[in-house]
């Protein structure tokens, strides 16, 4: 078993404020799997990156963390190099050379040098050491996931529609709406992904955790929600419906 992580911050804290978790907003909503053999370390980061506003998927499996990737889209991976079945470098060296470009941290007790030269030659993108304090994992999740995004998306102009993404606003003919976080990460994605075609299942799998029991019905309804906030009265909408296909946005 690795070291355990040192996470100064309990979730009492956080939730009043604690020093530890400053009040700035990460990019927002994005979708973090972490793939961590010890439970308590799991839960501890995940806890933390989901009062930053992420979606977060975790396993202590690698085969079951390479499953995982094979069907949804993730923002960041937080990888530990232990796990049950595979491990995290055969994880690392797989998808990467099955094209995956999602942005890896490695998050390990293996403090020598041979074996960060081991996670870099894998492709890994950062490599941060057990134990480890919570601010600093909190602000390489933020560089890497700004890297992965290029920081050009942290503001979307389209037509008559604003979207501030690390602050979650959005503004329609410069006047601001509420959406609600699910409805704010759909219509980011597809303002992110213009022309491309999203199947209900691919909604789902973007923008849901797999372990909610989300229908197709249920994104039907999130479309119509924003639809209703986004829409100019008497114009087409900006979200195409594409007959037994799915969703886009139109350049």
């Amino acid at each position: 078993m690795e070291p355990l992580v040192f996470l100064p911050t309990k979730m009492a804290e956080a939730s009043s404020g604690s020093k530890y978790l400053s009040n700035d907003i990460l990019l927002a909503m994005a979708k973090v799997l972490i793939v961590e053999d010890d439970t308590a370390t799991s839960s501890e980061i995940a806890e933390v990156l989901t009062l930053d506003n992420h979606t977060i998927e975790n396993t202590d499996n690698g085969t079951i963390a390479l499953g995982l990737l094979e069907i949804s889209r993730f923002d960041l991976i937080i990888l530990d190099w232990s796990l049950h079945g595979q491990s995290g470098l055969e994880v690392l060296e797989q998808f990467r050379k099955a094209g995956g470009a999602t942005p890896i941290l490695m998050l390990t007790g293996r403090n020598q040098i041979t074996d960060k030269e081991q996670g870099f030659d894998a492709g890994a993108d950062d490599y941060l050491t057990k134990p480890f304090h919570i601010k600093e994992l909190r602000a390489r999740v933020k560089a890497l996931l700004r890297r992965g995004r290029e920081l050009t998306d942290d503001r979307i102009e389209f037509r008559h529609i604003v979207l501030d993404i690390p602050a979650q606003r959005v503004f329609i003919d410069e006047q601001e709406v509420q959406l609600m976080a699910r409805e704010f990460a759909l219509l980011a994605l597809l303002l992110k992904n213009r022309e491309r075609i999203f199947s209900l299942d691919a909604l789902i799998s973007s923008v849901w955790a797999s372990d909610e029991d989300v229908t197709h019905d249920a994104v039907r309804q999130c479309v119509t929600r924003i639809r209703k906030k986004i829409d100019r009265q008497g114009e087409p909408s900006i979200i195409t419906t594409l007959a037994g296909q799915g969703y886009k946005i139109e350049k």
